[in-house]
């Protein structure tokens, strides 16, 4: 089993590099294409041809595209993000604590939201046909078909317009204390759970409903076990790689889909850095960022399928 597994999991590594490769060469050329001029971006429109022409030089504007980009993927094998041109911050500095910020947004919706969608998963099975397994299947649907930006309106027209409880900006600073973060980051990680949950919820559902006609679910209700037991334990228990699945995915998503949702809410993450720096014309970051992205959702991928294939126990059992 430990090889079958080493062996599927390399594969997969091998493949996530691959596509991480071309993710990287879609970001540098895609860029490229990015409307207006940048030297004269940063000099104004006023400057003269001779000031934007060295400018060019100075940022190594002036060289191929193709011979930049390999500066660049060299630079990134050394661990060199490269420089703000904004304000010349290297980049690596400027992430730091974004990044942070990105990743305790999305840890802590993603505490509250898997073990919500498991259990109400779950309870749909055990009330299927029900009014309760009705209502959850219409609320998640609800929620599936609304846009993220909408429901992040809504909760500050609701939570902060209206009732005053909670700040409709989440302003959160290095030295902040534990409890004014939670505050302050309660809106947007509200709206993430509402977001990411109904896709878990469904999942884990649909992965459980497809093992009830299983022999052993049969037997567990011959003995005279309750629902709750035969679907709680034995039939979770086998449905459980496709649900890791679909989790490990939206936690994904929490990372990288995290950019309306910090936009909407002026979350100081990596999602608005992005769109900042693109309105700067801030290329270097606007790359960084990207591949940030297109890391965190390939080994997350990997992550997937790792746990997916452990948890089948058709590999798990094979010869």
């Amino acid at each position: 089993m430990k090889n079958k597994v080493s062996v599927l999991v390399g594969q997969r590594v091998v493949l996530g590099l691959l596509t991480l490769m071309v993710i990287a060469v879609l970001i540098f050329f895609g860029t490229q294409l990015l409307p207006g001029d940048l030297a004269h971006t940063i000099l104004g429109h006023q400057a003269s041809p001779e000031a934007v022409a060295a400018l060019n030089r100075e940022l190594n504007l002036d060289r191929p595209a193709t011979e930049r980009f390999a500066g660049w993927v060299m630079d990134l094998f050394h661990g060199d993000l490269g420089k703000s041109l904004a304000n010349g911050t290297p980049i690596i500095d400027l992430i730091g604590e974004r990044l942070g910020n990105t990743f305790f947004l999305a840890g802590l919706a993603a505490m509250i939201s898997v073990p919500i969608s498991v259990v109400l998963g779950v309870t749909s099975v055990i009330n299927k046909g029900g009014w309760l397994d009705r209502g959850i299947s219409w609320l998640t649907l609800s929620l599936i078909s609304l846009p993220d930006f909408f429901l992040g309106y809504t909760l500050i027209f609701v939570f902060s317009v209206t009732l005053g409880w909670l700040p409709n900006l989440s302003s959160v600073y290095t030295g902040m204390d534990f409890w004014s973060r939670i505050t302050a980051v309660a809106l947007p990680c509200a709206a993430l759970v509402l977001i990411v949950s109904p896709h878990m919820i469904r999942m884990t559902r649909v992965a459980i409903l497809n093992v009830l006609g299983s022999p052993y679910v049969e037997m567990g209700y011959l003995k005279g076990l309750s629902s709750s037991r035969v679907v709680g334990i034995h039939a979770l228990a086998n449905a459980i790689s496709p649900i890791i699945t679909v989790i490990v995915l939206n936690m994904a998503y929490l990372v990288v889909g995290v950019v309306i949702i910090e936009v909407v809410f002026v979350y100081p993450g990596i999602g608005q850095l992005m769109v900042d720096s693109v309105s700067k014309r801030d290329v270097p970051v606007v790359q960084a960022c990207a591949l940030i992205f297109g890391t965190t959702y390939i080994v997350m991928n990997i992550i997937a399928d790792t746990l997916a294939m452990i948890g089948n126990p058709r590999i798990r059992y094979s010869r």
